[in-house]
């Protein structure tokens, strides 16, 4: 393979994935802690079954999710149902990346990563939109 075409190949799921936990190591503690708890998946599209329920009919309008009970709503009481999940979608987010123009791809995927972790840690979609300001 020469190098130019090396420069031409989309970033693969792996790598997608070993961006996502890069941005999990550099979270503070305790959040740190609590989200290497979480599964992570990386998938090219949602699942079809993820997409009808949350009725969207478009797969590229769904760069992330988080599935599980976040950590406001968890008790020592309840029995978990599975593990907590974080799936991330590639194509959406190699689409968005590459609409936007203005961010690395570790922007992308930290910010995406971060934004499902805030949903682990109880956040709500206002919340995380105060301290995170990326679609301005």
């Amino acid at each position: 393979m020469t190098h130019a075409s090396a420069q031409t190949i989309a970033p693969d799921l792996a790598l997608i994935e070993q961006l996502a936990h890069e941005a999990v190591m550099q979270l503070p503690e305790p959040w740190r802690t609590a989200a290497a708890q979480v599964r992570l998946r990386i998938e090219d599209f949602a699942p079809a079954e993820i997409l009808e329920a949350m009725q969207i009919a478009d797969p590229f309008e769904l760069t992330g999710l988080y599935e599980g009970t976040p950590l406001t709503e968890k008790s020592v009481m309840d029995q978990p149902l599975g593990p907590d999940v974080i799936w991330l979608f590639r194509r959406p987010m190699l689409d968005e990346w590459l609409d936007r123009g203005d961010v690395s791809l570790a922007e992308m995927v930290t910010h995406v990563m971060v934004h499902e972790l805030a949903h682990h840690f109880g956040w709500s979609d206002a919340e995380i939109a105060a301290i995170d300001p990326w679609w301005e």
